[in-house]
């Protein structure tokens, strides 16, 4: 098992769509790359995320990728629907090098590469979110979610 961390915008939808991913074994909902400290329960800085464990041996990172980039706009910088701010911002975070490098490959690779504003970097630091975050669009149908229905449920 391994471990990827994607920030894509308002994270109940991001969490939603990744969980049904083919080889994705566990999600969480979090907050990654801050510039604040957390024990104050300030959030400066932080991209909300989801934590997700897979089988490397089930699926790769550029297969990650290809179905990240179903649910975000990579040239949208610290955007995504109708959610605003630095922690809506687009990223890939790790801590192993490898991931970082099979991400930043993927990336350019495609022909709009000088567009994309998707970050790729170490987790430097993560927090889980609380627990009212954590499966919130299955718990909470009805909430906002900036990706449409047919994508979440397009894996299930």
């Amino acid at each position: 098992m391994e471990t990827i961390y994607f920030a894509g915008g308002c994270l109940w939808g991001v969490q939603a769509f990744i969980k049904t991913l083919p080889g994705v074994k566990f999600t969480e909902a979090g907050r990654a790359n801050g510039t604040s400290n957390i024990l104050e329960g300030i959030y400066d800085g932080y991209a909300e995320c989801v934590k997700t464990a897979f089988d490397p041996t089930e699926v790769t990172i550029s297969e990650l990728m290809e179905y990240f980039f179903e649910i975000i706009d990579p040239y949208s910088l610290n955007k995504q629907g109708q959610d605003v701010g630095e922690k809506y911002r687009t990223g890939v975070y790790s801590e192993k090098q490898e991931h970082l490098t099979e991400a930043k490959a993927f990336l350019s690779e495609r022909d709009d590469y000088d567009r994309i504003v998707v970050e790729v970097l170490p987790l430097t630091n993560y927090v889980r979110s609380a627990e009212e975050h954590q499966d919130r669009l299955a718990k909470c149908p009805n909430d906002y979610c900036h990706i449409p229905d047919e994508l979440l449920n397009k894996y299930k």
